[in-house]
């Protein structure tokens, strides 16, 4: 997969109050323009897992934006399960929207970055013109979330050594000479063990999406990803997230490796989606006594 570079890629940061204090975010942009797209990673995973697609919306004519949330990527992580859930995280991007001035964005993401793009819709549903889910997690998924997460936290907590030693060796690795998906492996598992079961404790406590009810009252027109064959993302919570919202439209990947892998078809829709959400409104028409 060939990745092309804008001239007007750049980076940025801002501040949020927490908990536990003032914490930093940074993110990307592509692109210049009204048509904001933001992004967002799945759980852990640095922001720029949507470099591509970033780079693909932005070459049709998008404003992109892609985050890392507090705790994932080059953003700060502190040592506070409070600072972690998809309700902050949903408020994290709303603050983005405010440091940038963008009054709207479609606003999407992969597995929790799908669930947080949820969230966000349900508590600003006036700052949202479109959805990208790809993969959310759900009721469906909620036994294996539990099987595969647990250990994660307690591991940490228990054998904080192991993960510092992780930590150790994956920074060792130079990026740039690594396959691109490798890297982002390695940016995965660069985490301090104290601020990894803070994050893992936060967001298996909190809100993990909006409630069927409030899915049910979300409006914006919204492009639903799943996968077939996927335990964590089960293709079910996919088909029901696009049942219960009003105005989605349900895509299915070959397998999670179609957008990693060949993703011109999902790039292709994706854009197209993009672009439909910020045309304009048509009018109806009047008609005649």
């Amino acid at each position: 997969m060939s990745e092309r570079h804008l001239a007007s890629e750049r980076v940025g940061q801002f501040f949020v109050e927490t908990d536990s204090g003032r914490d930093r975010l940074e993110y990307t942009e592509y692109g210049t323009g009204d048509k904001w797209v933001v992004l967002l990673p799945g759980l852990l995973m640095p922001r720029r897992m949507h470099d591509h697609l970033a780079r693909t919306l932005a070459s049709a004519g998008a404003h992109v934006v892609t985050l890392d949330f507090l705790g994932h990527g080059r953003s700060d992580q502190p040592d506070d399960p409070f600072g972690y859930s998809v309700s902050s995280f949903a408020r994290q991007v709303v603050a983005l929207l405010d440091e940038l001035g963008a009054a709207q964005a479609v606003v999407g993401g992969t597995s929790l970055g799908a669930n947080v793009a949820l969230e966000v819709a349900a508590i600003a549903p006036d700052r949202v013109r479109g959805l990208i889910l790809e993969m959310p997690v759900l009721d469906n998924a909620l036994e294996v979330a539990i099987v595969a997460f647990a250990p994660l936290l307690l591991g940490a907590r228990v054998f904080p050594f192991a993960f510092s030693g992780i930590r150790f060796l994956s920074r060792r690795v130079p990026r740039g000479v690594v396959p691109w998906w490798l890297g982002i492996g390695l940016d995965t598992v660069d985490h301090k063990p104290g601020p990894l079961a803070s994050y893992v404790h936060g967001l298996f406590f909190g809100r993990v999406a909006p409630p069927r009810a409030e899915r049910r009252r979300i409006t914006a027109p919204a492009l639903v990803v799943g996968h077939p064959r996927d335990l964590l993302h089960p293709a079910s919570d996919a088909a029901m997230v696009a049942d219960e919202l009003p105005n989605a439209t349900l895509v299915t990947a070959t397998s999670i490796l179609e957008w990693r892998r060949k993703p011109e078809r999902l790039d292709l829709v994706t854009t197209k989606f993009v672009l439909d959400s910020w045309r304009p409104a048509r009018r109806a028409r009047r008609t005649g006594a």
